[in-house]
């Protein structure tokens, strides 16, 4: 039994480090105690012990069990203040519930880190659960503990080198290209290994699971400032702090390093948010998308695919440009490279002349040469011809990115094809231009093979022709992409907030009205038609004569948010009788429906002619809170799917960007010879609807106006629809 440690020992206090400085703690420890030693038969802790000393770990690691002397071999401690030294990071595989005052004794001895494998804190529903993870909350906070987890499998570093992980299969610990991140331990190591599988290491890998300390935005900025990591790869299910993990993305960004991600677990909760059509729109993956493309983030669909764009940008240089030049010894194969480009939208220029008449003279044929180049008939020629074909392309001023058609050997016996591969490699390492073969069809690779690619550093090689040239028209958009920015508060007029929260208040139903949502609207500078609301006939007839024929009569009802569905809707009345005729006829409809709805009158409008409808609208995505929503007007967004989404606040460019990602945007521009429509009218209707969200806290889950018309000059809200939310914090 190792004698007390001494009572001089201070702690050293962790909260002043950055986030970063806490991660670098995490991942580089002077020692390690495990707490939750156990002889139990390939427990986690024993499991965890062997793969520290397995893989070399430098420091000294101390079991921690108050019942025994010595475990697996070493001496146990019974306490943290046993210890010869102080502890530096915790690895904990104790009971939940012993937790909380397992870091507080760690931090007042000089711990700086601990990563928790436990589960029983926030994946559990349960009372206690909860309780007991605001408490561990608490301690992280009041220590200022770095902290990886709760139900986590552990974390590696290869540089340190570290893996605090109890997988029993083998794995490569070693310093590597890229950093990888996973909410789930599971996938993170079946990535890892798919990834050893093609020879790409991963110099650092951490399992976040439930992040009630450190997040994946904070790992994500700390790989973005190490020099050895050149791609950031992620495996999300749900965001704990989005504004940490965009200013990771960010980071990353402006350091140029892709943040590759894998997201599950598109939300239903939006959808179950409103009544609203904008809000059964609502998805966690599409706002996702929205944000996270802005700040510099690729979004990938599958592993295979994430594998794919790993090593892309673990090997290939950057690519400056969208115009690609490609080879293939196979004519068949080259229909099925240009097939699969053609899917994804690469775009393979016309060669220079030059080239053209270089190619044709090496290789003995006419000057009708194409990009792609199908040279199967220089299967045979040497490797001179061969490679003054590859430089040929790779030197050709309309070529920014060269692909090659063919697979490493998985065998000896490919001499005059490795000759190929080691020469397009120092080709490759000389030219600031990415080398890139592809294979038609995926492959596995032998140990020959994973020997052989070890020597190729130079050059990705990607499988699979319809993931592989997805794979590269991302990579080029990335390259393309503008350096993230935060967008600039506006200032809002004094009062304006209050007159706002004063109109929600003053509905007494969830779903406001049209013409309660209109009120909120003009608030807000959204601009309406000319319009009044009539109680009976008369009224309907006299509003219709001042506002001008057309008008359209709607009825006004806080229990029927969709009015054209239940007949509450007349279009083009043209008359002072046929005004009068129109009320009487949506008022019987609507009140022959079962239970009678509320009806507080029939809206007598303006009928906007001309221009192009389109919706605008707001709604509240569950990790990424308010966002802007522009698309067809109509049915159409539900039919056609044609909406786009950006995250509040909404800057003008946000707005011009987000019209131009629909094909509403095309269709208000000069579509098929028409004058193009006022796009401020809707660009300043947007940053409208931002500030009002903003202003609105947690008070409103969605708006909705539908159709917004907009013409050749200005544009007019013709319906609305706000679902405040019932459950507000406020």
């Amino acid at each position: 039994m190792a004698t007390a440690a001494s009572t001089t020992r201070k702690a050293t206090p962790s909260l002043d480090l950055s986030p970063v400085e806490k991660v670098r703690a995490l991942l580089t420890p002077k020692n390690i105690a495990i707490i939750g030693a156990s002889e139990r038969p390939h427990n986690w802790a024993m499991r965890t012990h062997r793969n520290l000393l397995r893989y070399g770990f430098k420091g000294a690691l101390y079991p921690i069990n108050p019942k025994r002397e010595e475990i697996w071999g070493v001496t146990c401690y019974h306490t943290l203040e046993d210890l010869p030294e102080a502890p530096d990071h915790l690895l904990v595989i104790s009971p939940a519930a012993s937790i909380p005052q397992t870091l507080l004794d760690a931090a007042a001895l000089g711990a700086r880190s601990a990563t928790i494998i436990s589960a029983g804190f926030a994946e559990l529903s349960d009372p206690a659960s909860q309780a007991l993870t605001k408490r561990l909350v608490e301690v992280i906070k009041e220590t200022g503990l770095a902290v990886s987890g709760p139900n986590c499998v552990g974390n590696i570093n290869g540089a340190h080198p570290l893996m605090t992980n109890f997988e029993d299969r083998e794995a490569r610990i070693t310093p590597g290209p890229v950093a990888l991140i996973s909410q789930s331990g599971g996938v993170g190591m079946l990535i890892k290994r798919l990834l050893e599988e093609r020879s790409v290491d991963c110099g650092m890998m951490v399992t976040s699971g439930s992040e009630l300390g450190l997040t994946i935005g904070d790992y994500i900025e700390y790989a973005a400032q190490d020099e050895a990591t050149k791609v950031i790869i992620c495996y999300l299910e749900g965001l704990r702090d989005p504004s940490r993990f965009l200013d990771g993305c960010r980071a990353a960004s402006r350091a140029d390093k892709p943040v590759v991600v894998v997201k599950t677990g598109v939300s239903e909760a939006g959808r179950e948010a409103s009544v609203a059509h904008t809000g059964s729109l609502a998805g966690s993956i599409m706002a996702f998308d929205s944000v996270a493309a802005k700040n510099g983030v690729i979004r990938v669909a599958t592993l295979d695919e994430l594998v794919e764009m790993t090593e892309y940008f673990a090997h290939a240089k950057p690519v400056r440009g969208s115009r690609i030049g490609a080879m293939s010894t196979s004519g068949g194969k080259r229909g099925i490279m240009i097939d699969a480009g053609d899917a994804a939208g690469l775009f393979f220029p016309k060669l220079a002349q030059s080239t053209i008449d270089r190619l044709g003279t090496v290789l003995g044929v006419g000057s009708d040469i194409n990009n792609p180049l199908d040279a199967g008939f220089a299967a045979n020629v040497s490797q001179e011809a061969y490679m003054t074909s590859v430089t040929s392309l790779i030197e050709d001023p309309n070529v920014d990115m060269l692909l090659l058609e063919g697979e490493l050997p998985r065998t000896v016996g490919s001499a005059r094809r490795e000759g190929y591969l080691h020469a397009v490699n120092e080709l490759a390492g000389k030219s600031d231009k990415p080398i890139v073969y592809i294979s038609v069809a995926s492959y596995g690779f032998t140990d020959y093979t994973r020997d052989l690619r070890a020597q190729l550093p130079n050059v990705a090689y990607l499988q699979g022709s319809d993931r592989t040239c997805a794979a590269l028209a991302a990579a080029i958009k990335y390259a393309a992409r503008k350096m993230p920015t935060d967008t600039p508060t506006r200032a809002r007029p004094a009062g304006r907030r209050e007159k706002l929260h004063a109109l929600l208040d003053a509905a007494l139903s969830n779903v406001l009205d049209e013409v309660s949502a209109k009120a909120v609207l003009d608030l807000y500078g959204v601009p309406l038609p000319k319009e009044a609301i009539a109680r009976s006939a008369g009224e309907a007839r006299t509003f219709a004569s001042q506002i001008g024929f057309p008008v359209v009569l709607k009825v006004v009802s806080p229990d029927l948010p969709h009015k054209s569905d239940v007949g509450g809707v007349i279009l083009n009345v043209g008359s002072a009788d046929a005004a009068e005729q129109a009320y009487n006829d949506i008022m019987a409809r609507v009140m022959a429906l079962p239970g009678k709805p509320v009806v507080e009158g029939i809206l007598v409008a303006e009928q906007v002619l001309g221009g192009v409808e389109v919706v605008l609208g707001t709604l509240v995505d569950p990790e990424l809170g308010p966002m802007i929503l522009f698309g067809s007007g109509g049915v159409a967004i539900e039919l056609f799917k044609d909406f786009g989404l950006a995250a509040c606040p909404v800057a003008e460019d946000d707005a011009e960007e987000l019209i131009d990602r629909t094909k509403a945007g095309t269709l208000i521009g000069t579509f098929r010879g028409r004058p193009a429509m006022d796009r401020k009218a809707i660009t300043s209707t947007m940053m409208a609807l931002s500030d009002l969200m903003l202003d609105a806290g947690d008070r409103i889950v969605s708006i909705e106006i539908n159709p917004f018309s907009v013409r050749g000059t200005g544009g007019a809200c013709l319906d609305a629809l706000i679902v405040k939310n019932v459950d507000q914090k406020e």
